[in-house]
């Protein structure tokens, strides 16, 4: 930040790693060019030490393999797929409740609460096993998860880690492959019993009469997680193979607990922080649930109209993907400069969000500013926390619905107080964005619900 408001003219920067130009974008203009373009779609070097345990997944592939996957995921991201997984958020959001519970009245750091809970919850909309990380921090797929993120932090910030070689020289180097040993495992395990299962359910439905009715499997199909679609759609290993899914499986592992679970604590952080925020949000629950403790349905989504707009200023202010990294396979002009092949062009959100001709008073926490009137006229990419254009979050609805729910089940038990300012709070950027000393948080009980 100190670089790019010192010296950045146009909202660009050059910075020489060695003999590698580095150039930070931080304008809407700037992020148009790079994030619109179907030709500017390789990801940095950057995310080289990602592929050990994701390969060449949604994430990290490129070309062909990119586009074919991405035209084949695209689906199971539907709108009445995602309906299914309502489910999910309530059951998982009810234990993050239930654990709550214990810390009212106390001074505690919700960070670790908040992950557990978008952890099961992905396990099991990913893989559809229920892993039960909020009871059970001592899980090992648990531990190998948090190690592979920091991990991939490591190398991403340290040059004497990064040749495959001599990190391999390393303790982190054999705690890898340990990690990935556990990682690959279950993921296989469980493509394994889906299949067997697909197929036993298969093997069932043929041996089943025409004259009987087939409400019987209908009322007993399970709820399909992701891997059940990519099953359905590998066709027996002619379109996906085994290690096709699990590479597509382990992306979503990856990509869909760490980012939603920083969205939800920015959130409580920056609610927390706003008392006449939080009374609106409140107002708003109490006008959708009245004095019920019900779950949450889809239909009471789409009510929780100003609850969302807080989501949206807290990913303003914290996107969880604080840098996108792009590499330049052809120069390209941006911003009045030519950047030569080769670079890596770094896209941050972080700036881009606090640009004051598109934000006014881009410090403050105004859920307001995501109203629909005062959305219109704003440049498409002043706000990418979900990047932009060909390569945008396949998830966002995904990530959008969970954060709702999760924080809707919350705020409509708990009055929450954040105990830090934004501005004493120090940031850490790692493969997402993350308080270095956590949120703390004070919780008191609301009336108690009737049912």
């Amino acid at each position: 930040m100190k670089l790019f408001n010192t010296w950045s003219k146009k909202s660009v920067t050059r910075l020489w790693i060695g003999p590698f130009p580095m150039i930070t974008i931080g304008s809407a203009e700037g992020a148009e060019v790079v994030l619109s373009s179907n030709k500017i779609i390789d990801k940095g070097p950057e995310y080289d030490f990602i592929q050990p345990w994701l390969a060449t997944g949604l994430l990290t592939s490129t070309g062909q393999k990119w586009h074919q996957r991405r035209k084949l995921l695209t689906p199971t991201f539907h709108f009445k797929i995602l309906e299914d997984f309502v489910q999910v958020f309530n059951e998982q959001s009810a234990v993050l409740v239930q654990r709550l519970n214990e810390k009212v009245g106390q001074d505690f750091d919700v960070f670790p609460y908040i992950t557990l809970c978008t952890l099961d919850v992905i396990c099991e909309t990913a893989m559809g096993r229920n892993i039960d990380a909020q009871s059970n921090t001592d899980s090992e797929y648990v531990k190998a998860v948090y190690n592979m993120g920091h991990i991939i932090q490591a190398r991403q910030t340290r040059p004497w880690l990064q040749p495959d070689w001599l990190f391999r020289l390393f303790p982190l180097g054999s705690e890898q492959k340990r990690c990935l040993s556990i990682l690959h495992g279950f993921t296989d395990q469980v493509i394994r019993e889906r299949k067997a299962e697909h197929r036993k359910i298969g093997q069932q439905r043929q041996d089943v009469s025409p004259e009987k009715d087939d409400d019987e499997f209908v009322s007993k199909k399970p709820r399909l997680a992701f891997l059940d679609l990519l099953i359905e759609a590998s066709q027996d290993g002619k379109v996906l193979s085994d290690l096709d899914i699990r590479e597509e499986v382990d992306t979503f592992m990856f990509e869909g607990h760490d980012t939603t679970a920083a969205a939800i604590n920015w959130s409580l952080f920056l609610i927390g922080n706003h008392p006449e925020v939080q009374e609106k949000v409140s107002e708003e629950l109490t006008r959708v649930f009245g004095e019920s403790d019900r779950p949450i349905t889809m239909a009471d989504l789409s009510e929780l109209k100003y609850l969302e707009c807080c989501i949206k200023e807290a990913l303003r202010l914290y996107p969880s993907v604080p840098i996108y990294a792009r590499e330049l396979m052809e120069d390209a002009n941006i911003c009045g400069y030519t950047l030569p092949v080769g670079a890596s062009v770094l896209i941050v959100p972080y700036i881009i969000h606090r640009d004051p001709i598109y934000f006014p008073d881009p410090e403050g926490f105004k859920p307001e500013r995501f109203f629909p009137e005062n959305i219109q006229g704003r440049h498409p990419y002043a706000y990418v926390p979900f990047s932009a254009g060909p390569r945008n979050c396949i998830g966002q609805q995904f990530a959008l619905m969970e954060e709702k729910i999760v924080l809707a089940s919350v705020l409509r038990r708990f009055q929450i107080k954040s105990l830090d300012k934004p501005e004493d709070l120090p940031l850490l950027v790692e493969v997402i964005l993350r308080p270095r000393d956590g949120i703390r948080l004070q919780l008191t009980h609301k009336t108690l619900l009737n049912n």
